[in-house]
């Protein structure tokens, strides 16, 4: 089964989730990079990026490295913007058209989750969504209890197949 995970980082942590479920199951990654990302710093990277969360929008993406339609399974991981998930995923989704994948969704914020998975899976709908997990505060959180959660969540996921 060839497995892929496609995530977007602004601060690191879904990028050290990602990297941490790609040991357990030696997955290939790919990482979304808009053209143009937010570039402030401290509360304006909210502002900012909240604007760009609120007002629905699409930034434009490098040119995706992997064909997702070559992949069985998908790891789909996010940060939290204004309870929903990143801008750059909107853009993923609505120029990649995934069908009949099995998928996970994992999600990486500071509190306050929302919809983020919700409405993930919502545009997954003609796929098969095997598990979500919300990761509070990766990269605040101790390499080893990061390793051991990613890990259980990782062979439990596999163990179903």
């Amino acid at each position: 089964m060839k497995i892929l995970i496609v995530y977007y980082s602004f601060e690191g942590n879904c990028k050290y989730v990602a990297e941490e479920i790609s040991k357990s199951v030696n997955a290939e990654i790919l990482e979304l990079k808009p053209k143009a990302d937010v570039k402030a710093k401290g509360i304006l990277k909210y502002i900012f990026g909240g604007k760009q969360a609120f007002a629905n929008e699409h930034p434009e993406l490098f040119p995706l490295e992997k064909n997702v339609d070559s992949y069985d399974f998908i790891f789909l991981g996010t940060p939290v913007w204004k309870l929903n998930y990143a801008p750059a995923l909107k853009t993923f989704f609505s120029e990649n058209k995934i069908k009949e994948k099995k998928v996970a969704l994992f999600s990486c914020g500071k509190g306050g989750m929302g919809k983020a998975l919700e409405n993930m899976k919502k545009e997954l709908y003609e796929n098969e969504v095997i598990s979500e997990m919300e990761f509070l505060n990766p990269l605040k959180q101790t390499k080893y209890n990061m390793e051991t959660m990613v890990e259980t969540w990782v062979d439990n996921i596999m163990e179903a197949f």
